[in-house]
């Protein structure tokens, strides 16, 4: 039994095998339609969430399976202090694997110590957001046709962002990338992630505070938000939290076959001018997370 809380848990070979399945479930959806019948996930969600939870839940349903959900601490016995090693026996006694999104990090690790089946990490807290990454890798494998000689541009919040991270960790494996980090000073990537993977593994990258400047360079531009829930304060919040918007006019030296990617949900950081630029491929972003899902959904309850 697998579970799926890092990146770093897949090799290279298993992503590019993922990739493979997932788009082999666009080009052929029927043939995957009842690959999941009889099973169940259990989607665990203490932190708020659109697109992953439904993605989740739309991918084990387009599999044939079926889901049990619970949205938010307060509908759960969390409200009541029961731990999550409690949470995971438990749930493991009614479904056949969970996604667990938690405000704290490392709660899914947790869970997969205690659960019976396997658990995917749907996010924790500001560290990881691992299926995010595969979805970012398919859109960027389809955009580009390739995860390698690349150079990706990161804008905005690179110290609270676990999409940031998890998407590092993973394009840090790959030949020829190169990374331009684009943060306001405060919101620069942790020195556990530079050091860590950037400089122990001699990967190219650079900072700036300036995106203009960064712009003509890029083959990936990968927007984020400045994200409320990580502030302590309010007033560095609201300091920060337009320190780039993405706007018509900030394209004008981008290269035409850029790959705007954001994992979303976006506030103002991209403007809806945007929206219909060829370049955009934030909402490809979504459908692809829902595909990657499948796959590994399958992957981990041993389908294919």
């Amino acid at each position: 039994m697998r579970s799926l809380i890092n990146i770093l848990d897949l090799s290279p070979a298993e992503l590019d095998g993922l990739i493979a399945i997932a788009n082999d479930i666009i080009a052929n959806p029927a043939k995957y339609s009842e690959s999941c019948r009889g099973k169940k996930l259990a989607t665990l969600f203490f932190e708020p969430s659109t697109r992953t939870r439904l993605s989740f839940e739309a991918a084990m349903y387009e599999l044939g399976g079926n889901v049990l959900t619970v949205a938010g601490a307060d509908s759960s016995s969390a409200a009541k202090g029961e731990s999550i090693a409690d949470t995971a026996k438990t749930v493991s006694c009614y479904a056949d694997i969970i996604a667990m999104r938690h405000p704290k990090e490392g709660a899914p690790l947790v869970a997969s110590m205690n659960a019976s089946i396997p658990v995917i990490n749907a996010g924790d807290g500001g560290h990881n957001h691992p299926t995010q990454t595969l979805a970012d890798l398919l859109t960027i494998q389809r955009e580009k046709g390739r995860l390698s000689d690349m150079t990706i541009g990161l804008c905005g919040d690179l110290k609270f962002g676990r999409t940031v991270h998890s998407l590092i960790e993973a394009m840090a494996r790959y030949q020829g990338i190169r990374f331009v980090l684009i943060s306001p000073e405060e919101l620069k990537l942790p020195s556990y992630v530079k050091q860590g993977v950037l400089k122990d593994q001699g990967i190219s990258y650079e900072q700036t505070t300036d995106l203009e400047a960064a712009m003509p360079g890029l083959d990936i531009l990968y927007m984020t938000r400045v994200q409320r829930e990580r502030f302590f304060n309010e007033e560095d919040y609201l300091r920060l939290k337009d320190s780039y918007i993405l706007t018509p006019e900030k394209l004008k030296n981008a290269k035409a076959d850029l790959a705007i990617m954001h994992p979303l949900p976006r506030v103002n950081e991209i403007s809806v001018a945007i929206d219909d630029d060829p370049r955009a491929c934030y909402f490809k972003q979504v459908l692809n997370g829902k595909y990657m899902r499948m796959a590994l959904i399958l992957r981990l309850l041993e389908v294919l």
